[in-house]
């Protein structure tokens, strides 16, 4: 059975005029549940996970900060949200349903985040709306505890996982992996395992020819027992922060390439959604719906 780490607590108040859709959060699953995707059995809530799992990848001093309310401003500011303890309750519960779903995806083959994606934050700070580093925490959790030992992150969201390559820089037994817009955010790229830096407006045919090309060969090379999929729908034509010419459907075909290698070589996967931007929040939560679609058809 597909697993789907949930809470009510993903869909935190923002003030008015907020850019981040926050409210995917919540008609997402609402949105599977109605179309038969999933039923109320596909969802686990995640709980308060122990701090040892979040400083084996966090800076302590950091970590400690940012729960006890004692960031400096500027540090602060650069996360994006109004920093507040159910803010950062939150973030605590997608690492957990991160760490929860890696479990579920070794059991089952395939498990998701509704949330999560958090690549922005680095071992000591946070930015980008990403405080805590979800499948980087879920990484080390399951190297810790024996339960994979060489990981590979396949990062697909628009913006390049700056956090994630930092946190993983000395460390070769997590492969990162970014495709993502060359002039976006963040304009001071870390360097990941392997960058893959997309021109505005790379359209379905260009953007799937280059993936269809790398994972394959990516895996052979690496044999990773784990995957970590961030499937940012920021990829597609409308989204205000993409820069990239992807349509629905395109970003769908992504997402079944991604998932079916996954399957076809018999690497657990754990999804997490990052991004989307798109004015109309239905265009978001149908590109973020897909994901979970093809999981159920490819796996189940």
């Amino acid at each position: 059975m597909l697993k789907i780490a949930f809470h009510p607590i993903y869909k935190h108040p923002l003030p008015v005029g907020h850019r981040f859709p926050m409210e995917k959060h919540e008609l997402l699953p609402q949105q599977l549940l109605h179309e038969g995707t999933c039923t109320q059995a596909n969802f686990f809530q995640p709980e308060q996970p122990n701090d040892k799992h979040i400083v084996a990848v966090h800076d302590p001093e950091y970590y400690y900060d940012l729960v006890n309310l004692t960031l400096d401003q500027r540090a602060a500011r650069k996360i994006g949200f109004p920093l507040s303890r159910a803010l950062v309750q939150r973030e605590l519960l997608i690492a957990d349903g991160t760490i929860k779903a890696s479990e579920f995806a070794l059991q089952h083959g395939i498990a998701m985040n509704i949330a999560g994606g958090t690549h922005h934050a680095f071992s000591n700070r946070g930015e980008a709306f990403c405080m805590l580093n979800d499948q980087a925490i879920g990484a080390k959790y399951l190297q810790q505890n024996g339960l994979a030992q060489n990981i590979l992150i396949v990062d697909l969201d628009v913006h390049q996982g700056n956090g994630t390559a930092e946190i993983f820089q000395n460390d070769p037994s997590v492969f990162t992996f970014s495709m993502h817009g060359e002039s976006n955010y963040p304009f001071k790229k870390e360097i990941s395992d392997l960058d893959i830096a997309l021109e505005n407006d790379t359209d379905d045919s260009a953007y799937l020819k280059l993936l269809e090309k790398t994972l394959p060969k990516l895996i052979a090379q690496q044999q990773p027992d784990f995957i970590y999929y961030l499937c940012g729908v920021d990829v597609i034509e409308t989204d205000k922060l993409g820069k990239l010419n992807l349509t629905v459907d395109g970003c769908k075909a992504r997402d079944r390439f991604v998932l079916e290698q996954c399957k076809v070589n018999q690497i657990p996967v754990m999804c997490s959604m990052g991004g989307g931007y798109s004015p109309k929040i239905k265009t978001i939560v149908d590109a973020h719906a897909n994901t979970f679609r093809l999981a159920q058809e490819i796996y189940f």
